[in-house]
């Protein structure tokens, strides 16, 4: 698990550029779940790499730090958001001071973790009454091409490209929404957010290469303007702690 989470270090511009964001819909619902607002509040987003979701609950208001562990991912952080704080650490060892914070964030981060560690870990820095939580951000398969393309990256990969995600014991219960949205992009977008996911990043170059160069000749008929929708779906789980 720990190659898989630091190979995004060797593509942190790509991941930067190309990862898609998250909704306004997806922090209206953190704040309904955590029982506060995101302005003002004390937060951790563990897990940040490039500072997706650390910028957006900075938009919000919220008093974020970033905690990323990996180089790479940790200096295009500091290059995209310089006025952001971020320390070096991850879930498993935080680096944060006991009860200090109202909300924990993981962006498509828990399962670098392990819950042995990372649950008393949470249970430390968040103060009485705070939250931990924790989504991610899947593409849509009730889309028939994304349907298709899924099905085509599972039987490429099999079980290399699944990850396991299982919502923490031990953090009180937990309160889940699921929440569509969709961006446009263009097609070379759409394939350069694919390369930045962590099966292809060790797959190597040759054979993500020869990979991409297929499914574009699949993806072209589809969207003969170059211009592709995503869609997805955010799963977000909330526990009050």
């Amino acid at each position: 698990m720990t190659t898989r989470a630091r190979s995004f270090d060797s593509a942190a511009a790509l991941y930067g550029a190309h990862r898609p964001g998250y909704p306004p819909a997806l922090f209206d619902a953190v704040e309904t779940l955590a029982g506060r607002p995101l302005a003002g509040a004390r937060v951790a987003d563990v897990g940040a790499g490039t500072g997706i979701a650390t910028a957006l609950l900075h938009e919000r208001g919220a008093e974020v730090v970033a905690v990323e562990p990996g180089d790479g991912m940790a200096a295009e952080f500091r290059r995209a958001n310089p006025q952001l704080p971020l320390v070096r650490g991850d879930g498993d060892r935080l680096p944060l001071a006991t009860g200090a914070f109202d909300l924990l964030t993981y962006a498509q981060a828990w399962h670098w973790t392990d819950p042995a560690r990372s649950v008393p870990e949470a249970r430390r820095v968040l103060r009485p009454g705070g939250a931990l939580a924790i989504w991610w951000n899947d593409t849509d398969i009730a889309v028939p091409w994304i349907a298709e393309q899924e099905e085509r990256l599972r039987v490429f990969f099999g079980a290399q490209g699944q990850s396991f995600r299982t919502l923490p014991q031990g953090l009180g219960e937990f309160t889940t929404r699921s929440l569509r949205w969709s961006r446009r992009v263009t097609l070379d977008e759409h394939l350069a957010n694919l390369a930045s996911h962590s099966a292809f990043l060790l797959l190597g170059e040759a054979g993500t290469r020869a990979y991409f160069a297929a499914e574009r000749e699949l993806l072209a008929p589809l969207f003969p303007e170059g211009t592709v929708e995503e869609e997805y779906v955010v799963s977000l789980s909330v526990a009050l702690v």
